[in-house]
């Protein structure tokens, strides 16, 4: 039986929204403030690289990945192994999308990892991936769960909400994310690979100003592109210091950015050959913007408002 493209496209939408419990007439929840009760949020950043690494000299920035609460991890690769803390043995994974700078199937299952989520729009590929990594290992192929933008998963105490990244990947179905991980007053934006935060995204998060919504209270932001390379051809898939800065200026202004006394806005995900030192960086970002480095543990804390 011959089926036509608009009927194709009818049966797979209402598939998809069947699977995943939600309705056309579904709306946006108003988030407007987090229940305090004083917990706190740590992240470690493993690595705070773009796609080109360390490179063969082993000097500069790990692969860009973060290591919350010592319990689970979004994205990874071997290259940031060394960074996990002596007796912590994450078990779970978050992937932001498919590039081999933050998604390794190999390394994942030498690290131990038997819980893994990720977009529903690569599944099948990350599936493929495992069972082909697992088998030369000799090892079992970790539980792969799909996610959809907007509906969350609680892990270790930590609400991670998965949504949609400005990211294009060599796959034309696949919907890179960014997360919102939130843990009683904290409310933590990590948003990287993403050319600014999408606005369907930003609305669901609560940082459009359009729409009824608390915000965040905390931000780690990709800056691939450093001081100055506002034009350059990566910006159509990834932020730069400026956009992160004005970014920041808008949520301060809207009152949607609730930052603890101190506290900072981390970038991450920077290029070798488009920042300079962390020396540099330090000395020029303007605040409350700082740059990130491997290793650097942070305790994200919720404002007293």
């Amino acid at each position: 039986m011959k089926i036509s493209r608009r009927t194709f496209l009818g049966v797979s939408a209402a598939s998809l929204l069947a699977a995943t419990g939600e309705s056309i007439e579904a709306k946006i929840p108003k988030i407007l403030k987090s229940e305090k009760n004083g917990d706190s949020l740590k992240i470690k950043f493993l690595g705070t690289g773009s796609a080109g690494g360390r490179g063969k000299n082993g000097l500069g920035r790990r692969h860009s990945s973060i290591l919350v609460d010592d319990g689970f991890l979004i994205d990874f690769t071997a290259e940031s192994g060394d960074m996990i803390p002596e007796g912590v043995h994450p078990e779970i994974i978050f992937y932001t999308h498919s590039h081999k700078d933050h998604f390794n199937a190999a390394d994942a299952i030498a690290l131990g990892i038997k819980k893994v989520y990720l977009s529903h729009t690569w599944y099948d590929i990350a599936v493929k991936a495992f069972k082909d990594a697992a088998k030369k290992a000799g090892a079992q192929v970790p539980d792969i769960t799909p996610v959809y933008p907007g509906m969350p998963v609680m892990v270790h105490g930590v609400s991670v909400l998965p949504l949609w990244a400005n990211h294009p990947t060599e796959y034309a179905m696949e919907e890179a994310q960014i997360y919102l991980l939130e843990k009683g007053g904290v409310r933590l934006l990590y948003a990287t690979d993403t050319s600014g935060i999408p606005g369907r995204s930003a609305r669901i998060i609560g940082i459009d100003s359009h729409y009824p919504g608390y915000g965040i209270t905390a931000l780690i932001m990709e800056a691939t592109m450093g001081v100055g390379h506002d034009t350059d051809f990566r910006m159509f898939c990834h932020s730069s210091v400026a956009m992160v800065e004005r970014t920041v200026t808008v949520l301060l202004n809207t009152k949607r950015l609730h930052l603890s006394p101190g506290e900072k806005v981390y970038i991450t995900h920077m290029s070798r050959s488009l920042h300079g030192s962390q020396a540099e960086l330090d000395a020029t970002l303007p605040a409350p913007l700082q740059a990130a480095h491997d290793g650097l543990e942070v305790l994200f804390t919720a404002p007293e408002e």
